[in-house]
């Protein structure tokens, strides 16, 4: 575990974790090559690792989430089609219209219970491949669900879903960047998931401590086309097993540990509960969003206590348990919102200005996290 030079507690998002001291002396020890040749043999290894993990025939190592879930949309999502997702989903919101932009899909958004799809909703928002009718290629769901609070995905919920979509005939896919804590906090085995849809993305960059790098694991032909497409998005690396060698620790050292996270969570919303029980829903894994709050002014009252926190809305505000903060952390952190929601009061209606959010709270790629 790394520790802030800053002794700030950095609840913001689990993208904010630094490489582990193993992870830092695997990768000053890799054994590389030309991964654009197929030659680096630790990218080979965390690839076949990966895709071992989820029982997959294949696995691409690619920078980031992001390019992982718009190269399975390149792959699974034909342009001119349409793809259904949730609302409030990752790719639908931080992905800065690549969907489109990238790939020449259009999204039809369904609203979900805490992020999660309803299959007859489902079944309802499917069209058919009847001209002039944009036909549905792909369903995409999101576990865990970053903007609902870290929700998982029932495995039930799922393979209802994953029947809807085979008696369509359409691809279902999983942005899992967190499905490892979905799978943790739910007790199933990775390889359940990945038997319940045709691709699927993790990330070994944020709980689990490596530096960077995403992992998409599907089909074999699904993968190979994804590997032309990487190219073409700029996304092969050439001596990448530095990188990989860390995402290996990572598989290997940091899975287990992530109860300790969703735990850390628990206590957090424990301290919401005691003073705001209405601005705080079911926490499963490692995030914890607290509503009807004026989140600017929480993040900032929060930083005067040296505690960082993000604002996902002008009411709504998240914390992100990770390696890097430990139970003591933890405890000072909860204390510290003890102080400021027993002093400030719940949001009414109509409460911030979203321009005044915008205005205070400026860019910040934590809202990708």
């Amino acid at each position: 575990m790394s520790v802030s030079p800053t002794g700030l507690i950095d609840l913001r998002s689990d993208t904010v974790t630094k490489p582990t001291a193993r992870m830092r002396s695997a990768m000053a020890d890799a054994v590389v090559g030309d991964d654009v040749y197929g030659e680096d043999p630790t990218v080979t290894r965390l690839e076949e690792a990966a895709a071992e993990r989820f029982g997959a025939q294949a696995a691409l190592l690619c920078p980031s989430g992001t390019m992982c879930n718009q190269l399975w949309l390149r792959v699974l999502a034909p342009p001119g089609t349409e793809v259904v997702i949730e609302s409030d989903a990752h790719i639908v919101n931080y992905e800065a219209g690549a969907g489109a932009m990238l790939g020449g899909v259009q999204f039809r958004t369904l609203a979900g219970q805490r992020g999660l799809l309803d299959p007859d909703d489902v079944v309802e928002a499917l069209r058919p491949d009847v001209f002039p009718l944009t036909p549905t290629s792909l369903v995409c769901v999101e576990n865990t669900h970053n903007r609902r609070g870290g929700s998982v995905y029932p495995v039930e919920r799922l393979r209802a879903l994953r029947k809807v979509t085979a008696d369509a005939g359409v691809a279902l896919y999983m942005d899992g960047a967190r499905v490892l804590n979905a799978a943790a906090a739910h007790g199933v085995s990775p390889d359940t998931y990945g038997g319940l849809v045709d691709g699927l993305m993790f990330c070994v960059s944020k709980a689990l401590s490596a530096p960077v790098g995403s992992l998409m694991v599907g089909t074999a032909d699904g993968i190979a086309e994804a590997r032309e497409w990487r190219r073409r998005y700029g996304g092969a690396m050439r001596q990448a097993g530095i990188l990989a060698a860390a995402g290996l620790v990572a598989l290997d050292e940091m899975v287990e540990r992530l109860h300790e996270d969703h735990a850390h969570a628990q206590l957090l919303a424990s301290a919401v509960a005691d003073v705001h029980p209405a601005g705080i829903g079911p926490v499963e894994t490692n995030i914890v969003t607290i509503e009807d709050v004026d989140a600017p002014a929480l993040v900032a009252g929060l930083a005067t206590h040296g505690v960082l926190a993000g604002a996902m809305s002008p009411r709504t505000a998240r914390l992100v348990t990770h390696p890097d903060v430990s139970g003591k952390d933890c405890e000072r952190a909860a204390e510290a919102v003890r102080s400021h929601l027993g002093r400030h009061p719940a949001v009414t209606a109509g409460g911030t200005h979203v321009d005044a959010f915008a205005d205070r709270m400026g860019p910040s790629s934590d809202r990708a996290g």
